[in-house]
């Protein structure tokens, strides 16, 4: 599923166009209705030809909103850049066209619309040259222009068309396994709660999910998960997502937070970045100047620190510092806009290299800038380290496909890994088979664990009276294969950091420990078995009497042991029992039920089940009416 956006001057029929395609109007502002204007975000979706179901962001063309557009752009595969016919190439038109080359989304269209406001076709011919003149050189030059009228209905069929071919053969998001979810909108509805809304990245979201939202760290859990208004079980990447998060209110949150998993991003307030500046700046960027920067749905004001010069003319490229006044969520390879905030003016565009920069960088020193300029580059090591983080957990020749390298670079270069600590090794192969090696990067390992260990820790608090998590759900959890899952289980064990009781996980201090309210339910219910020990109150009414959640942790702990799905001993009285059964068919031979039952003084309702009980467990054997000892005789009086 892929995200498709808008881009252009201010009513050129953007609106219009994507009403015309979807049926439904994305203005949902009442004073976007009266000015029938785009002032912030719109979103919907449509069906294409071939059945494809794709999301739309629709974005105001107004200069005075263009940062609201800003923050739409972010997460798009494709853009319809939308030129009026009658107006043809305006200043929003420019800036709209160069945010989206700085941006580099990936694909795109241009729609000339409002056809039916021109009749004359020497001036079309016109404006479409322009329109050549324009893109010449940015990620459209090559676009295909379709002329439609949305208000009229002209070309909207081929314009359909254009659009699946347009995404045909685009490869799907990355899974990551490492989602995050910029917010675009925050409300809430009845019934519901605080629902935001986003382009899901880098990973999935699964229905009951423990989230965090960043930069403010606040925990939630995902309630419900909705993509174009369906109900899902879990969200993937590159789709327009609906979150209902249970435990916040709409007021904690805003447009620029992100949703993501536990332990697997940290916010920055500082940015290693390389600059590209537009061609036609009236001025240069300065060393020291304080910017707007825009990156996915947030913004921030930022100090900018030239590295290595003092500035940057116009249409240039160089190596910066940001510091940025609020904190963002940011991964390497991440595109930002850079704005002037008085006069408002688009300056140009960035790359993240490095989103956690741990010092104040020395302008001119020229390790730092060897070091940055080798991560824009990128060096055999970077990129088979951006490609392992992006598969997860490979075997070498699996990245290798992705990094594109020569073998025996790779080879090497894994090797140098290695030894840096940066990759581990997860599963060795014998002999030369080096591309067979199973690999994880350092820094995925240590998000899994932690996250692996911040699962097991909130299921204990969700379920403290429950020996641990079920194997099955965590790997639900962590997005992993079972193979996959099996391997870091295995370490992980090993070096004590959980432990594994019958399928399930638990941390190593974790004990099941009842309340003082509870033990004294306990210790009236366990009176009553010593009342009757051999006719003790049955499962109902221990469940009755405890709930279910003590009642099971009891059976757990092994203080009780169910025998059916009726009758309950306590082990003891249960032990005793086949102690004095085992002497007593050894000394007869053998018994009836009606025997058994009175050696207990007890009913057929709890002795039936006892002993098929031990029958099922080999320890009796039925023969007619009568049961024998089903294991070798001891002489009780040696």
């Amino acid at each position: 599923m892929y995200v498709l956006g808008t881009a252009g001057h201010v009513d050129h029929g953007k609106s219009t166009l994507i009403a015309a395609l979807t049926g439904v109007h994305p203005d949902r502002l009442k004073e976007e209705q009266e000015r029938q204007m785009t002032i912030d975000l719109g979103f919907g979706w449509l069906k294409l030809p071939d059945g494809e179901e794709i999301g739309i962001v629709d974005v105001p063309g107004h200069r005075d909103f263009i940062e609201n557009m800003l923050a739409g752009v972010g997460g798009l595969d494709a853009v319809l850049l939308v030129i009026a016919a009658d107006e043809g190439v305006m200043p929003q038109t420019r800036e709209h066209l160069a945010i989206l080359d700085l941006l580099n989304i990936p694909r795109g269209l241009i729609v000339l619309n409002k056809i039916d406001l021109v009749a004359d076709e020497e001036w079309l011919a016109l404006v479409e040259e322009e329109i050549r003149s324009l893109t010449r050189g940015t990620i459209l030059q090559n676009a295909p222009i379709v002329r439609v009228s949305a208000r009229r209905g002209d070309g909207m069929a081929m314009l359909l068309k254009a659009i699946q071919q347009l995404l045909e053969g685009l490869p799907p998001r990355p899974d990551l396994g490492r989602p995050r979810l910029p917010i675009d909108r925050v409300f809430t509805l009845t019934g519901f709660g605080t629902i935001v809304t986003g382009t899901l990245l880098d990973g999935s979201f699964r229905l009951g999910d423990e989230v965090v939202i960043l930069p403010a760290n606040l925990p939630a859990r995902i309630r419900g998960l909705q993509t174009h208004k369906k109900s899902e079980e879990i969200a993937l990447p590159g789709r327009r997502t609906a979150i209902n998060l249970a435990g916040l209110s709409v007021h904690e949150l805003k447009r620029g937070d992100v949703v993501t998993l536990p332990g697997q991003y940290q916010s920055t307030t500082r940015l290693d970045v390389t600059i590209r500046l537009l061609a036609d700046l009236r001025k240069p960027l300065r060393h020291g100047m304080q910017v707007k920067i825009f990156h996915g749905t947030a913004e921030s004001m930022a100090l900018v620190r030239l590295l290595g010069r003092n500035e940057l003319l116009p249409g240039e490229q160089g190596l910066a510092q940001l510091e940025l006044s609020h904190p963002f969520v940011a991964v390497r390879g991440d595109r930002l806009i850079l704005r002037r905030p008085s006069p408002p003016e688009t300056l140009g565009g960035g790359i993240v290299l490095d989103p956690h920069p741990v010092h104040r960088h020395r302008r001119f020193d020229p390790l730092i800038q060897e070091r940055l300029q080798a991560l824009q580059q990128g060096r055999p090591s970077d990129i088979l380290l951006q490609a392992s983080l992006e598969l997860s957990i490979a075997s070498l020749q699996e990245i290798a496909r992705r990094a594109a390298l020569d073998e025996n670079t790779i080879v090497q270069t894994a090797q140098e890994l290695i030894e840096s600590r940066d990759w581990l090794v997860l599963q060795e192969t014998d002999g030369d088979q080096a591309l067979d090696r199973l690999i994880i990067a350092t820094a995925r390992w240590n998000t899994l664990t932690e996250q692996a260990l911040s699962q097991i820790a909130a299921y204990h608090r969700l379920y403290p009276l429950r020996p641990g998590m079920p194997r099955q759900e965590l790997i639900q959890r962590l997005h992993l294969s079972p193979a996959h899952f099996g391997i870091l289980l295995e370490r992980w064990l090993a070096k004590g950091l959980l432990k594994e009781n019958q399928g399930r996980l638990a941390l190593p201090e974790h004990e099941i420990r009842f309340t003082p309210a509870q033990e004294d339910q306990i210790q009236a219910l366990f009176r009553r078995f010593s009342q009757q020990p051999y006719a003790p109150p049955t499962i109902p009414e221990c469940i009755q009497s405890l709930g279910e959640e003590v009642f099971q942790a009891l059976l757990t702990r092994g203080d009780l042991v169910a025998i059916s799905a009726e009758i309950v001993f306590r082990r003891s009285d249960f032990e005793q029992m086949v102690e004095r059964l085992r002497q007593a068919l050894c000394r007869e031979g053998h018994l009836t039920v009606a025997q058994v039952r009175d050696l207990f003084q007890s009913s057929r309702k709890y002795i039936l089940p006892f002993l098929e009980y031990l029958d099922a467990r080999g320890l009796t054997r039925r023969e007619g009416d009568f049961r024998y000892w089903n294991q070798p005789c001891v002489d009780d009086s040696r």
